[in-house]
């Protein structure tokens, strides 16, 4: 069993989620190359020389938030909502985050009973715009419905549109969810979700780089993407523009070797035309939930084959198929015409087109035949031929 990191550590850590920005890579590299304890103490001693590669304002920077950061009351803050602090090395650590490199994040801020390695293992996100239409909402939806009920986590970022729906209906199902969010796990964003991330917190988890108290800022939700597509198997876009926030999820499932896929909409909309994109550039068309789990599960996973409803004729023999083909809808034709346009002769013909008659296909006229009604939608005609 691998031995959880010290405490000074965790402390260490907790602080520095005050002192750094998300996803940091300078800050990141220091980490790397002095350890979380050491970078914390040469961050708060003013009389340390300057580390390397970090220039002067951002150093300054730093050192002034060290100078006040309490990570005790952080942590106590944290547990007092039944929450947690995992850094790299505790059992419940993502391990897929070390993709990431130097931007990888610090630690996470949790709250929820769910067990976040596991879920991380099993998990999807779907993602897309906030001013989603109908159609991207009931979409959203109903894939978030298709994967919980296959036993996959959805992951996603609470944010109005796409998300909340996403959200909405893993848990409508009675599925898994969790929301990386660009704020305190205790900060309700947006507003207009404090209810759904309340639900979250309880039946599943809310993530987080930053701590308790944090607000989100436009750069938070761009870094905090990063980390939604290092998280899961594989990001699904539902909707968004060609600027979209969530297509940088996508590109950053696709620079970290994740299945990247899209939804495809109406080339007239907007909301679409990111998504279009991100599949000329190679993502996977999915329009199911089936076809998601085909890509990202195991093997064997297969979506089941499409198509269209079974027809009477389809059942035909191909000889009789084939003489089926050749009857006019009218005027009726003689058994010599019937059997040269179906390449077959006058007495296999004439044979066939009784066998068509007993099943309701072809109808006898004077000295000819031709389609019944329910024979009509087979017809040259309808079927394009000349």
């Amino acid at each position: 069993m691998t031995p959880r990191p010290p405490d000074d550590e965790r402390l260490a850590r907790a602080a520095l989620t005050r002192i750094v920005e998300p996803g940091d890579e300078q800050a990141g590299h220091a980490l790397r190359t002095h350890g979380a304890t050491t970078l914390l103490a040469l961050l708060q001693d003013p009389h340390e020389p300057p580390l390397p590669g970090t220039g002067p304002r951002r150093l300054a920077g730093w050192r002034h938030r060290a100078r006040t950061t309490d990570p005790h009351a952080d942590l106590d803050h944290i547990t007092r909502l039944d929450g947690r602090f995992l850094i790299p090395g505790d059992p419940d650590w993502p391990t897929q985050l070390d993709d990431l490199g130097d931007s990888r994040p610090l630690g996470l801020w949790t709250r929820g009973p769910a067990p976040l390695r596991t879920w991380a293992l099993r998990s999807v996100a779907l993602v897309g715009a906030r001013a989603c239409t109908p159609y991207g909402a009931h979409t959203a939806a109903d894939l978030a419905t298709g994967l919980t009920r296959h036993g996959w986590v959805v992951v996603s970022g609470a944010a109005y549109g796409i998300d909340g729906a996403a959200h909405r209906g893993a848990l409508a199902a009675g599925g898994a969810t969790a929301a990386v969010l660009a704020s305190g796990v205790d900060t309700s964003y947006p507003r207009g979700h404090t209810g759904l991330l309340d639900r979250i917190a309880r039946q599943g988890l809310l993530i987080g780089e930053l701590p308790p108290g944090s607000h989100p800022t436009p750069s938070r939700f761009i870094l905090r993407n990063r980390v939604i597509a290092a998280l899961t198997r594989g990001t699904v876009v539902v909707e968004a523009q060609h600027r979209s926030g969530s297509l940088v999820t996508a590109r950053a499932a696709t620079r970290l070797g994740r299945h990247t896929m899209g939804v495809p909409g109406p080339v007239t909309s907007a909301l679409s035309a990111g998504v279009h994109e991100l599949l000329r550039g190679g993502a996977t068309l999915v329009t199911d939930a089936d076809e998601i789990v085909e890509l990202v599960g195991a093997i064997g996973d297969l979506a089941p084959a499409r198509r269209g409803p079974v027809l009477p004729r389809d059942l035909l023999a191909p000889a009789a198929a084939q003489v089926l083909e050749a009857l006019p809808t009218h005027p009726p034709a003689p058994t010599t015409e019937i059997a040269r346009r179906a390449g077959t002769t006058p007495d296999d013909a004439l044979a066939r087109l009784y066998e068509l008659h007993a099943l309701g296909h072809a109808e006898r006229d004077g000295d000819g035949w031709r389609l019944t009604n329910s024979g009509k939608p087979v017809s040259n005609a309808r079927r394009g031929a000349p």
